[in-house]
């Protein structure tokens, strides 16, 4: 899950944290990638376009995958304004709506940006809503780090956004480990990952790109045979086993000609193939295009 979160290049923006009492309700626009968050204190309803509301209480952390519009609210018949003009109004870190109050909800909230030609790694994955409830297994944990990220978000010591960053990246994790755990939803390779033996295979190809891997040597990984394991990898993953390594390995590479890491040679060698021109072939028929063009496009698109 590291490497392919890493290969995302996730980018974290964390908002300003909202205490608000009384009647309120704030209107979100449609967001690519994830949004994530939780509530410190208090509930509040989730009002999310095409599904019915959900009642988030104290503890609970919800993620939100290419979120369509929604809204946030103290009440189902509260009329929602747009939450930019409340975040607009955001002094020390929180934006507070009503009086100050014991009893006011506290929530925290931000989104994660990746890649946008890697992003469907991840959000192709992902329901529309995830919610870890406080009582769940993994509640507790999200629930402090929750607190921590709206802590860090009003402070105002040295390396606070790294440190966000970082906070939001673990809570980001220990979301989607909750989601391939708790859901029937199609998780492909993230819920595969939890799979003793097609896990074990993924994170053999993940840890070592440079090998030359047969569907033999997999299976034996994953204490199968090769014909067990090519069906049971297909049925998680929802491609071939080789498909899925060379996707991966194309993938790998898309990232380091962008960002022109290294030579198309050692590129090459890095990704498993014995020559440069096997290499390209396998890129061209996956990505459309030659490593040189794709290079130079990405060179361009930079400049």
């Amino acid at each position: 899950m590291a490497d392919a979160i890493g290969l995302l290049r996730p980018r974290t923006v964390l908002e300003p944290s909202l205490r608000a009492v009384g009647e309120w309700a704030l209107s979100f626009d449609a967001f690519p990638h994830v949004r994530i968050g939780g509530l410190v204190r208090g509930t509040c309803w989730l009002i999310l376009d095409g599904h019915e509301p959900v009642l988030l209480r104290e503890g609970d952390t919800f993620m939100l995958g290419n979120p369509p519009h929604y809204v946030l609210a103290s009440t189902l018949d509260a009329s929602p304004r747009p939450a930019e003009q409340a975040w607009a109004r955001a002094e020390n870190g929180f934006v507070r709506i009503g009086p100050e109050s014991e009893d006011d909800l506290y929530l925290c909230v931000g989104h994660i940006a990746f890649d946008d030609n890697k992003a469907s790694l991840l959000t192709d994955l992902l329901p529309p809503l995830v919610i870890v409830r406080a009582a769940d297994p993994r509640g507790n944990a999200l629930g402090q780090l929750i607190a921590l990220l709206a802590t860090e978000v009003e402070a105002t010591a040295a390396g606070g956004p790294l440190v966000q960053n970082h906070l939001a990246q673990v809570l980001l994790v220990h979301m989607l480990r909750a989601h391939a755990d708790q859901t029937d939803w199609p998780c492909g390779w993230l819920g595969a990952l939890n799979d003793d033996g097609i896990g074990a295979a993924l994170r053999a190809v993940h840890a070592d790109m440079a090998h030359s891997w047969s569907l033999q040597e997999l299976a034996e990984i994953s204490h199968m045979s090769r014909s067990a394991f090519a069906q049971t990898f297909k049925s998680h993953v929802g491609v071939p086993p080789l498909e899925y390594v060379i996707q991966w390995r194309m993938n790998l590479a898309r990232d380091a000609l962008a960002r022109d890491t290294l030579s198309i040679s050692e590129l090459a060698r890095a990704t498993g193939y014995q020559s440069e021109s096997a290499f390209s072939t396998a890129f061209r028929r996956v990505v459309g295009s030659s490593p040189a063009k794709f290079r130079a496009q990405a060179r361009r698109s930079v400049g």
